[in-house]
């Protein structure tokens, strides 16, 4: 899914969806009650979430959360710590050496403003985070952000613009922007 593209809720491709999402949903929460050494078993159970095999050169602290894990790309030598939760259906990378602190939370899709359209679509859009970047922990990357090489994201921050390379960005107040 686009940022310019809208999902019908009650379409095929939703519904495909969201029986992925049943399923990774039963998957994570398999991992998340692993013994902490049970390597075998994390990497089975990573690669049943992934489609593929998870690097021995990334690291992810559990408890770990996604949505559908068939759209989450991750470099070597990414580090992931505890309770982060990646909704990807639209897709999310994270370049080489990528540190994510713990309660992070990246979410590729959402719904429209518009009352009328809010409970019969999806929009969204990719998260690109490209190398040596850090996300601090709690912070919340929205859908059809990208992070530039070297840039920090402070711990709390709600990102929903994208962040150039080798900056700081931080922040969360909420600001009403319009009413209806």
């Amino acid at each position: 899914m686009s940022s310019d593209r809208l999902m019908r809720i009650h379409g095929a491709e939703f519904q495909a969806m969201a029986e992925r999402v049943l399923r990774v949903t039963e998957l994570t929460s398999r991992l998340n009650v692993l013994p902490f050494d049970d390597e075998a078993g994390r990497a089975a159970l990573f690669e049943q979430i992934l489609g593929r095999p998870l690097s021995r050169r990334v690291t992810i602290y559990p408890p770990f959360y996604t949505d559908h894990g068939l759209h989450l790309d991750l470099a070597e030598r990414v580090f992931i710590n505890q309770n982060c939760t990646f909704l990807d259906y639209a897709g999310i990378r994270l370049g080489e050496r990528v540190m994510v602190g713990p309660r992070a939370t990246f979410i590729t899709v959402g719904h429209p403003v518009d009352p009328e359209e809010r409970r019969g679509w999806l929009s969204g859009g990719p998260i690109d985070v490209a190398e040596n970047v850090w996300i601090g922990a709690g912070a919340t990357i929205l859908p059809g952000v990208s992070i530039g090489r070297d840039a920090v994201v402070a711990a709390g921050a709600v990102v929903t613009d994208d962040v150039p390379a080798a900056s700081l960005v931080t922040g969360r107040k909420a600001t009403v922007r319009r009413r209806w």
